[in-house]
């Protein structure tokens, strides 16, 4: 299991700062697929912190990568539970908790110690994870030239793209080079990015 624990406060420029951090930590975990239904889902919930705990208000968006299901969780200090029914509560953004309803596969609020949290969950393709790999098969078929590509068949086809694989790394470690970067360090965050990807799969 992932997860990650993002402070915020209850403002509207932090909300949008909230939405671009939990895009940035999908990203990272190798599931950009599912950036637009969770962006719009942080947005709800932390904007509801907003409107309903008041503007000001300490809260922590969660989220959590459990197998198939993606979890947004916020928690605040407020301990008034919402609830869909109250639909004249939430009318205001003509959204709320109907969104959350409509999108999520689940959902919930509980009392803590400290307040409350109302959580989510979106289902997760299994196969989202492996987004990195289709991109790179795309690159490299197109890093050396269609035509070549094109007549490689099988085995051939897979040691083609193994040198352009090769080659694709050279030429962005001389980029990053010619650009005052280190290669090394490119290098290493690269590895980074791809371990965090393969733990998430």
């Amino acid at each position: 299991m992932h997860q990650t624990l993002l402070p915020f406060e209850a403002v509207p420029a932090e909300v949008s700062l909230l939405r671009r951090a939990a895009v940035a930590q999908l990203d990272r975990w190798g599931m950009p697929a599912a950036a637009d239904e969770a962006e719009l889902l942080v947005t709800e919930l932390a904007t509801n912190v907003v409107k309903h705990v008041g503007e000001g208000a300490s809260a922590t968006l969660i989220i959590e990568l459990r197998g198939e299901r993606l979890r947004l969780e916020v928690h605040d200090k407020s301990r008034v539970l919402p609830s869909p029914n109250t639909a004249d509560c939430y009318s205001e953004c003509g959204r709320g908790l109907h969104l959350l309803v409509a999108l999520a596969v689940d959902w919930g609020t509980v009392l803590t110690a400290t307040g409350k949290a109302v959580w989510c969950e979106i289902s997760i393709n299994p196969g989202q994870a492996c987004r990195g790999l289709e991109r790179a098969v795309e690159a490299l078929e197109g890093y050396r030239g269609s035509s070549r590509e094109a007549r490689l068949r099988g085995s051939g086809r897979h040691i083609g793209l193994e040198e352009s694989a090769v080659e694709l790394i050279a030429d962005l470690l001389h980029w990053t080079a010619a650009r005052g970067l280190d290669p090394d360090d490119i290098l290493d965050r690269a590895q980074m990015h791809y371990e965090a990807e393969a733990d998430a799969a």
